[in-house]
């Protein structure tokens, strides 16, 4: 039934019930089910606010089949064939859109993304209309792969479901209408068909940092930042760090998926960024505000009042606002190319690992090789409202930070241990807590939390301090013993002696804190027995 399918969605544009649009057809349909904004931009609500990832299921072969299953997936997979019947039969009738990007911006590896959407319900278009601001124009003559998703929002919500099918370059979206799951379907496959390519795709931001060094002379870094959402990577991906001076500057490249290199450069994905608005302030995210106040901005979920104001901090219909903002919008710290260099043209690369953790974990950390390629596969943060908004704020890990690997995710450890170790002398690494210091939680007799003392949290432009003084080689840095890592001694304009753990712990509790951690990192790293044993036992 799968091969069935799979041929019926690559002739699907040319059926009577098809209609296939350009940029223009499409924002003429979007605009009478979107709300003006007094900024200028459109405002849309979907049904389905997160995507579904515990209605997910990688299908395929042994390389890529998911096999780790939930009861809710193992009956998405029994029933697969009646499923994929179904679809296939409702394609003949549902009124459906074509509409086509491009990902990336280079000569070499360019998918070519075809969306067929339901229109069922009018209002759907502003799915293909958001995500059509993340993606250059449709090049038929790019370089590919081919790749297809089928996005039909009004299935039943008792049979929710996304189903992917790697190997086929095809993803089906049944009964979601979150713009978020048909942009990181088509990332999802491509990110696929890097792997494929030789390349590691990261979920990552990636940026040009340019510093003026303690010498006075200026040097040129790239940078990359891996985290989940919600967790900063685009906050820190968009922020200048205070490199204000003469001749210093950044230029933003991207901020949520790159596909690495063995060369250090990384090829971009995206035109536009599809970012979380929650907490966003003039005061702590300039260059991001700025850019959500264009008219080229279109939002989702997010608070609008009856005269069309903006309102980031009103969370009444849910945390997991989006916006969608054109590069250009960030001028004139943005990058005209998508594209990060190869190291042989940068001073070198800085690799941050952004984490939001509360307890011990210092705010900064620097990292042998082994511990960076260690911090990649443990994946450490908290989930947020765009992941399982049921477990916001809770513990979790994910391997590279990127909740969309297929196959074996030890591989992509081992390749990143080896990129490490042969540019060790051109790149550092990093692990930053976004989160702080300090926090004391009980659980009460149902198992529920309850914080006996709050976190002492790192401000964003504290965090941004931090990177600006690794670009600038202006951080001093000292052995820590409770986790072997490096961490700063000192940091220019920033008081470091208040995040001490002895501020917040006696040594017996801060010593509990550490065993715990240090006990779950072991036991994550132990389930894959494939990961190279210098990254097992990297972390104390």
């Amino acid at each position: 039934m799968l091969a069935q399918l799979v041929e019926t969605v690559r002739n699907l544009e040319h059926q009577r019930n098809v209609t296939t649009l350009d940029v223009a057809e499409l924002a003429a349909r979007a605009q009478p089910v979107g709300r003006p904004t007094t900024y200028g931009g459109l405002s849309f609500f979907s049904n389905v606010r997160n995507r579904s990832a515990g209605q997910s299921v990688v299908f395929g072969s042994e390389r890529v089949r998911q096999k780790s299953l939930t009861p809710t997936q193992q009956a998405i997979v029994d029933k697969l064939d009646s499923t994929l019947a179904t679809v296939r039969e409702y394609l003949k009738i549902a009124p459906l859109i074509c509409f086509k990007r491009t990902i990336g911006d280079n000569d070499q590896f360019e998918p070519k993304c075809t969306l067929y959407l339901s229109t069922q319900r009018s209002d759907n278009i502003r799915q293909a209309y958001l995500w059509a601001g993340t993606l250059k124009d449709y090049a038929p003559d790019t370089p590919g792969p081919e790749l297809h998703l089928l996005c039909i929002p009004e299935w039943p919500d008792q049979n929710r479901q996304v189903l992917i099918f790697p190997e086929e370059r095809l993803t089906v979206v049944l009964g979601s209408d979150y713009v978020g799951e048909v942009k990181m379907g088509f990332l999802r496959m491509a990110m696929w068909e890097a792997k494929q390519e030789g390349m590691l795709a990261i979920h990552a931001g990636s940026k040009l940092l340019t510093a003026r060094q303690q010498d006075g002379t200026l040097k040129r870094h790239g940078m990359l930042l891996f985290g989940l959402s919600g967790t900063g990577k685009t906050t820190h991906s968009c922020h200048d760090h205070g490199l204000n001076g003469d001749g210093e500057g950044i230029e933003i490249l991207q901020d949520d998926i790159v596909f690495l290199r063995k060369d250090g450069s990384a090829l971009g994905t995206e035109q536009g960024f599809y970012l979380k608005t929650e907490g966003i302030s003039p005061e702590n995210q300039s260059l991001i505000y700025k850019a959500l106040a264009s008219p080229q901005t279109s939002f989702e979920n997010v608070m609008v009042d009856d005269e069309g104001n903006v309102d980031f901090a009103n969370l009444t219909l849910g945390s997991n606002g989006r916006a969608v903002i054109p590069r250009e919008t960030l001028a004139p710290h943005v990058s005209r190319n998508i594209n990060l260099p190869p190291m042989s043209e940068l001073d070198g690369l800085i690799i941050a690992f952004i984490t939001r953790r509360m307890t011990v974990l210092p705010i900064v950390s620097r990292l042998s090789p082994p511990q960076a390629a260690a911090a990649f596969m443990l994946g450490e943060s908290i989930e947020t409202s765009a992941g399982d908004p049921r477990r916001a704020g809770q513990s979790v890990r994910v391997v590279g930070t990127n909740p969309f690997i297929i196959g074996d995710q030890a591989e992509h450890g081992n390749w990143f241990y080896e990129f490490l170790k042969a540019n060790e002398g051109k790149s550092q690494s990093y692990i930053l807590n976004t989160g702080g210091v300090g926090e004391i939680t009980e659980r009460d007799a149902e198992g529920r939390p309850i914080t006996r003392q709050k976190t002492l949290r790192v401000a964003i432009p504290e965090m941004a301090a931090i990177i600006g003084g690794v670009a600038g080689s202006a951080i001093e840095w000292e052995k820590e013993a409770k986790f072997g890592t490096l961490v700063p001694a000192s940091v220019d304009g920033l008081d470091m002696g208040k995040f001490r753990l002895d501020n917040f712990y006696s040594r017996e509790q801060a010593d509990e804190y550490v065993t715990k951690l240090k006990e779950e990192r072991r036991e994550w790293l132990a389930r894959f027995p494939e990961l190279s044993r210098e990254i097992a036992e990297a972390l104390p």
